[in-house]
């Protein structure tokens, strides 16, 4: 189902310039451009999102083809058809096979190897569907096994900030969902 958000759109003609090609991409790749037509009331913010992305996830010292496999895993996990629609094409850009994107819910498979493995363990216990998640000392192991405590952070950091959106987004009805999603789905009556 398409957004219905109480924020309103502010259409693209009314957009600053870098928000319309930011819209333009939107619509092209994930049919909807919802999240950058609320965006709008705040540029500053958008900016800030869009700085993430470019220092962050793009830069930072862990290699993008990992941070694209807990991004593909996160948005999977929490059902964004918004999201999942551009990270798939961005996961097979940095280098994931179409078995890998298959198996993205699969972290044992044998598609991955352990350096993989480690992340999407990390990424599963940084799902908004686990609460209780933690870095516990056999993750963190696994972990140090191929990262640097840095770059342990740094996933960290990323897929926070990855999941927490997920939860704005949900909440506040920017994107479309996957039918399996549970998250901002309207509460059954009471009683």
């Amino acid at each position: 189902m398409k957004p219905q958000p109480q924020l309103p759109r502010i259409e693209r003609d009314a957009l600053p310039p870098a928000m319309q090609a930011s819209y333009d991409r939107a619509l092209a790749i994930r049919g909807d451009a919802t999240f950058i037509q609320v965006a709008a009331h705040a540029p500053e913010l958008f900016s800030w999102y869009g700085e993430f992305y470019q220092r962050v996830f793009h830069g930072g010292r862990v290699p993008l083809r990992i941070k694209e496999l807990v991004r593909l895993r996160l948005s999977t996990v929490h059902g964004c058809a918004f999201c999942n629609k551009g990270n798939r094409l961005d996961a097979r850009e940095a280098g994931l096979s179409e078995a890998q994107l298959r198996a993205i819910d699969d972290p044992e498979s044998s598609l991955w190897d352990p350096a993989e493995r480690a992340a999407l363990r990390l990424a599963g216990q940084m799902t908004l569907t686990n609460p209780a998640g933690q870095l516990d000392a056999e993750i963190y192991r696994e972990l140090r096994a191929h990262f640097d405590d840095a770059q342990i952070f740094e996933l960290g950091i990323t897929m926070a900030v990855l999941t927490g959106m997920a939860k704005f987004l949900f909440t506040y009805d920017l994107v479309e969902k996957e039918d399996y999603c549970e998250f901002g789905a309207p509460l059954p009556p009471p009683g």
